[in-house]
């Protein structure tokens, strides 16, 4: 048995490896792309729309209320980025159904990776909208003695958001596959749709969590009653 995708080789020349990781990855990739292709090549404002494409807006209207409501101002500005973190994740679950797909994110290389994503798009757009000198002023808050602990809790927490995406996308397709060499088919196909309602939860909180860092390095806040009730709030 196969602990990682990583030791599926399709194809090896010296230290140069295509392994599962790349290929399904790329894959994930490849099928969101022509998905997003096929869903938008006939869009339609009109009362009449396809299946798909009230789909996609019934998706892309639950990831714009949930950025909102974390607190980031302009939720479209971010959504091209949190977006397809979320559907990249989300879709990585969802396709452990496959007979023989493994999914990258169960491997610490691919998690963090997408949690280096988070790294680098925190500073962005924090320096997007803040500019450099009043972002960087913002790690030595409140005082200058707080700034390489505030460094050391950027970097922690996205070592913290690859480690918890990796640990629970692998210990459902290690369970699963246990499971498989040692029970009848029926109880393992329940622990795959319990896997496939895990993934879609993971993929949820890896989004919300990418959010929440974005508006933290912001520094938003949502308005409360009171301000909402002014005039020209």
């Amino acid at each position: 048995m196969r602990l990682s995708p990583d030791q599926w080789i399709f194809w090896q020349s010296g230290f140069v490896k295509l392994n599962a990781t790349i290929v399904f990855t790329w894959g994930l990739m490849l099928v969101l792309v022509l998905g997003s292709r096929f869903v938008t090549r006939r869009l339609s404002i009109g009362p009449e729309r396809s299946r798909w494409q009230n789909l996609l807006e019934i998706v892309v209207t639950m990831i714009l209320r949930q950025i909102e409501e974390v607190g980031l101002r302009r939720p479209r500005k971010y959504l091209a980025f949190l977006g397809t973190l979320f559907l990249l994740v989300a879709a990585a679950a969802l396709c452990t159904v496959l007979p023989g797909f493994e999914p990258p994110t169960g491997l610490l290389s691919t998690t963090a990776a997408l949690a280096l994503c988070v790294l680098i798009a925190v500073p962005y757009f924090g320096i997007q909208d803040q500019g450099v000198r009043s972002y960087l002023a913002s790690y030595a808050e409140p005082t200058v003695i707080m700034l390489p602990f505030n460094i050391i809790s950027e970097v922690s927490r996205t070592l913290a958001l690859a480690v918890r995406l990796f640990g629970n996308m692998m210990s459902g397709a290690m369970i699963i596959a246990i499971l498989l060499t040692i029970t009848p088919f029926i109880f393992p196909v329940v622990m795959t749709v319990l896997g496939l309602l895990t993934g879609m939860v993971q993929a949820y909180i890896f989004f919300i969590l990418a959010t929440v860092y974005i508006a933290a390095a912001l520094g938003t806040r949502k308005p409360g009653p009171a301000a909402a009730d002014r005039p020209g709030s």
